[in-house]
């Protein structure tokens, strides 16, 4: 009698414990039933029952962690979640939508066409199509990237607000060549340059040496969602194929997202807004790009 007795009483002990953090993490992560569900911390908190102030805390290191993303409309599952049961995060419909665009981006440029997702402080390679200068650009299918010194890192983080940008690149970011920036601050005012530029971003030499690139991003409802470059060495005058950049990029948006606007956050609302409306011209005089690249006052578009 004492032992079913000792165990009854440790049974109501274990209800009356507080779930551990494996498990509140666990009901956090349940509540979100598919990869398109966008919860706000009140939603959270209510479906897990869990005190808001706890739910926040736990969100917090789940974005952190890449298992929960926070969009402008609330929270959503992440990279790492998506990525679980086979699914990939959307990369394959990217790869698809695009892949048409891609290819006639190389075959009008000679250049190398890349397409890429950021995944935390990375950009990951989808694509990469190539023509005489492919096996002189260092990147590959699958491989990654730090997204501060490449165009198309800097493409996808112009259209993220301020706090979401430190909490992916961190305190540091490191120096790669001589050209790279690798002061927080100082990177802060380049994407601030990409939005002016209306989402155009470049790089010449901050990867590697002898390395330039020119890209946008391609933009979702919540976002951008992926991005596409292109590529040559150092004296290749990139601002001339800016343009189809921009609209392999819009085209590629409006595949995947037919009827959808492209999200407008606080930190730059007025430059999505302006993104949008330069990337359905069909072409671009040289004065609109001069005065795009020359948005610093300086003419400077590195």
């Amino acid at each position: 009698m004492s032992e079913v007795l000792t165990t009854e009483h440790e049974a109501a002990a274990r209800r009356e414990s507080p779930p551990s953090m494996i498990e509140r993490m666990t009901l956090i992560l349940d509540a979100f039933s598919g990869p398109t569900v966008r919860l706000t911390l009140e939603d959270v908190a209510r479906r897990t029952r869990l005190p808001r102030s706890t739910a926040h805390r736990i969100l917090d290191q789940l974005v952190r962690q890449r298992w929960l993303a926070h969009h402008s409309f609330g929270y959503g599952l992440g990279p790492r979640a998506l990525g679980l049961g086979g699914q990939d995060g959307g990369h394959g419909k990217i790869r698809e939508a695009a892949a048409p665009l891609l290819h006639e981006l190389q075959v009008t440029t000679g250049l190398v066409a890349h397409l890429a997702v950021l995944d935390g402080a990375e950009v990951f390679y989808l694509d990469k199509l190539g023509g005489r200068l492919a096996a002189s650009v260092p990147s590959r299918v699958g491989g990654r990237a730090p997204a501060h010194c490449t165009a198309l890192g800097k493409a996808m983080l112009a259209w993220l607000e301020p706090e979401q940008v430190d909490a992916l690149l961190g305190a540091g970011i490191s120096r790669l060549t001589s050209r790279t920036i690798s002061e927080l601050g100082t990177f802060h005012q380049e994407l601030h340059r990409v939005r002016q530029r209306r989402g155009l971003a470049f790089e010449r030499g901050e990867a590697f040496p002898g390395i330039a690139c020119v890209a946008a991003a391609i933009q979702g409802p919540e976002g951008p969602v992926g991005g596409i470059s292109l590529v040559g060495d150092i004296r290749t005058p990139l601002e001339n194929v800016a343009p189809l950049v921009v609209t392999a990029a819009r085209e590629t948006s409006q595949i995947l997202f037919p009827g959808s606007a492209p999200a407008a956050g606080r930190s730059g609302g007025r430059a999505r807004r302006g993104a949008g409306t330069a990337s359905r011209e069909a072409t671009w005089s040289p004065e609109t790009m001069n005065r795009l690249l020359a948005v610093d006052g300086r003419g400077d578009w590195m």
